[in-house]
């Protein structure tokens, strides 16, 4: 076998984990930066070390981290192990309603609830009672990882979510949040000493001590 046929045969096992295809008002930002707000647990590092092993392709080439993404640009994720099979299983959650129309919903999602499932959260989600309550929505199947949202909130996070019934409006409510022509109002309780105005001016990075959460750090971070 020459190296040409290991070459076709190597890339014949490479397995497309995620795709998203960027719209006309796709900002220039770089891809490491990018794909951090859309792949859920992916931190900078591991995208990073993803790019420099050529699983991150862009319109089907390698890039690096630094690449910037374009309008119309097609990323794809691809590893050397097929994706796990998950099938995401309707629950008859409750869910807090505050508006709906026949394009979309809006729901006030409660602290506790974990939006999307993942690492050892595969039940109980917000997409498991969606799937449940809009199973007649051709938008939500069992073949979408992420049926309707087009944005998350953090788990201990209560807030109102928007969510698309329909394709179109998932499309239109994405393109919005990327041309940032919609804004999000995100307001905390303070427990401590009070204050009227304040500026917070640190980087945000892993905690050192837990990693599963975020904090202030002195060094490093974003």
């Amino acid at each position: 076998m020459n190296n040409s046929e290991e070459t076709d045969s190597e890339e014949q096992d490479l397995y497309e984990h995620h795709r998203l295809v960027m719209t006309k008002g796709q900002q220039l930002l770089r891809i490491d930066k990018f794909l951090m707000t859309r792949i859920e647990n992916a931190t900078r590092t591991k995208i990073q070390q993803a790019a420099e092993a050529g699983n991150i392709l862009v319109n089907d080439k390698p890039v690096k981290s630094n690449y910037k993404v374009k309008p119309f640009d097609v990323i794809s994720i691809v590893m050397a192990h097929p994706p796990r099979e998950t099938e995401i299983a309707p629950e008859n959650i409750p869910l807090n309603i505050v508006y709906e129309d026949d394009q979309l919903v809006v729901i006030n999602k409660q602290a506790g609830i974990v939006v999307h499932p993942g690492f050892g959260n595969y039940s109980g989600t917000l997409v498991n009672a969606l799937m449940y309550h809009f199973q007649d929505l051709p938008l939500f199947n069992e073949n979408s990882p992420r049926p309707g949202l087009v944005h998350r909130l953090d788990k201990d996070t209560t807030g109102v979510m928007v969510v698309a019934r329909t394709f179109l409006a998932q499309f239109s409510l994405v393109q919005q949040l990327q041309e940032r022509s919609v804004s999000r109002i995100y307001r905390a309780f303070v427990e401590g000493y009070p204050f009227k105005q304040g500026l917070i001016n640190k980087n945000i990075n892993r905690d050192p001590h837990n990693r599963i959460k975020m904090a202030a750090v002195a060094f490093g971070g974003r």
